[in-house]
């Protein structure tokens, strides 16, 4: 869960005032597992994204973000996507999308499966097909693409940053693949 934030974006608070707020407010986030379906809607694929962490290190993740102040979770979902996965992604989101499960990041190591050193955040996770053409962005190294099977290999999941190895087998799960 990596941002950049500037005074002259609409809806972002300064570094300054983020700071503050992550020391006493849970803030709101969105993951997302891109997939590949078939034509019958099955899961082919599987995308994970290469990023490097603040420690340095480069990790696999989910495309991650804040939903912003007055913005529709779908809004944020969409947003994020294309700025990870590029504009001809082409992400199929419902008009009003439901996460497969919630996922409470904490700063403290062990609390839940999931953390962030910087704050706690509470994210909705979703899976999303997408149709086109990715191209990592911004921040994204990297986009692969691995069969449900790979995706669950141990050695693929132990680069995946933060606990999000448990969104991407629960998401799976979820799936039935």
């Amino acid at each position: 869960m990596t941002e950049a934030t500037t005074l002259s974006d609409s809806g972002w608070l300064s570094r300054e005032e983020m700071d503050s707020a992550r020391e006493r407010l849970p803030i709101l986030y969105v993951d997302a597992l891109p997939v590949r379906v078939d034509d019958h809607g099955a899961v082919t694929k599987v995308g994970l994204l290469l990023r490097v962490g603040s420690d340095g290190q480069i990790k696999r993740a989910l495309v991650s973000g804040r939903v912003l102040y007055h913005e529709r979770v779908r809004a944020a979902l969409l947003r994020h996507l294309e700025k990870d996965l590029g504009p001809l992604a082409l992400p199929r989101v419902p008009p009003a999308p439901q996460p497969f499960t919630i996922a409470e990041y904490f700063p403290t190591p062990g609390v839940t499966p999931f953390h962030d050193p910087r704050q706690h955040a509470v994210s909705l996770a979703y899976v999303v097909p997408v149709e086109g053409d990715c191209e990592p962005q911004q921040d994204a190294l990297e986009l692969t693409w691995f069969s449900p099977d790979e995706a669950r290999d141990p050695g693929v999941l132990a680069e995946l940053a933060n606990g999000q190895s448990a969104l991407v087998v629960q998401a799976l799960a979820h799936l039935g693949v």
